[in-house]
């Protein structure tokens, strides 16, 4: 079952997304060179504590950390890990999910730490056509479109027109009241005009994880917790970006901005925020 949102959820995710985006944006001049991925973690934790959310990442399917923070190769749903550092050069995505009062978002995002004296054209190139790989699909995520819509827009754009590969196994999903919500689910690739049709009130994540090489994953695990993870199947880099948002009569709403210019005609309006007990 489809769990529609009414304009005040949506309202109240926006919210629960700015908190989030806000610890994107606390990334940005925190991750550095030498780092643990286990203080990354506590940091990440206690910026969402102390925003008056809970990091609702924890519990899923018995997973203990407010992020998932992945290396490199690592696709995504690594841990962070007691000892593991990062370097100057590596590319870092960190994942997660806010709960503020009931209301969920979700947004993934890449680094390469050191910043762009530190990054070569091909991880800037990696980077760039994630990300407007992931805007492409947002475009598509207008009412009477349909999931195929989305994913098509992606898949061209990445791997036609880029010849890297978008990962098939893991997608995109319903967010709301839950993490993980039943439909629609949102692949990053497709066929135009096929899939469910989108409909005002979907909230949903679009999230593609880009390949260098193939568009093939596989499975590693944590030694210590037993916790399954995944890498790009050739041990090439691998990039995501990841915004939650909702279908609306007036277009896609972006509730996880990081950049209100950039985001502009994507953002909710004050009037479509205003609600007083929010």
């Amino acid at each position: 079952m489809m769990n529609l949102k009414s304009p005040r959820e949506i309202a109240g995710m926006a919210k629960s997304g700015a908190i989030l985006a806000g610890v994107h944006k606390m990334l940005r001049t925190t991750l550095h060179d030498g780092m643990d991925t286990m203080d990354i973690e506590n940091i990440v934790d206690k910026f969402i504590t102390d925003h008056g959310a809970t990091a609702s990442e924890k519990g899923v399917d018995g997973y203990l950390y407010a992020t998932c923070i992945s290396i490199n190769d690592e696709v995504a749903h690594a841990t962070p890990r007691q000892g593991l550092a990062i370097h100057n050069g590596d590319l870092v995505k960190v994942d997660m999910c806010v709960n503020w009062h009931g209301y969920q978002s979700d947004s993934a995002w890449s680094y390469v730490i050191g910043g762009e004296s530190h990054s070569t054209p091909r991880i800037d190139k990696l980077m760039a056509v994630t990300k407007k790989a992931m805007y492409l699909g947002i475009d598509q995520a207008q009412a009477g479109n349909r999931t195929g819509d989305i994913g098509w827009a992606i898949q061209d754009y990445v791997e036609n027109q880029n010849h890297f590969g978008v990962v098939r196994d893991l997608i995109g999903h319903g967010i709301g009241p839950s993490v993980h919500e039943d439909g629609p689910d949102i692949y990053h690739y497709g066929t135009p005009h096929k899939g469910p049709r989108l409909v005002p009130g979907m909230v949903i994540t679009i999230e593609p994880m880009v390949n260098e090489g193939t568009w093939e994953i596989a499975t590693k695990v944590v030694k210590k917790t037993g916790w399954e993870y995944y890498v790009s199947a050739d041990g090439t880099l691998s990039a995501q970006y990841e915004h939650t948002l909702a279908i609306t009569d007036h277009g896609p709403k972006i509730l996880t901005s990081q950049d209100p210019e950039f985001d502009a005609k994507y953002l909710l309006t004050p009037e479509e925020m205003d609600f007083p007990d929010l």
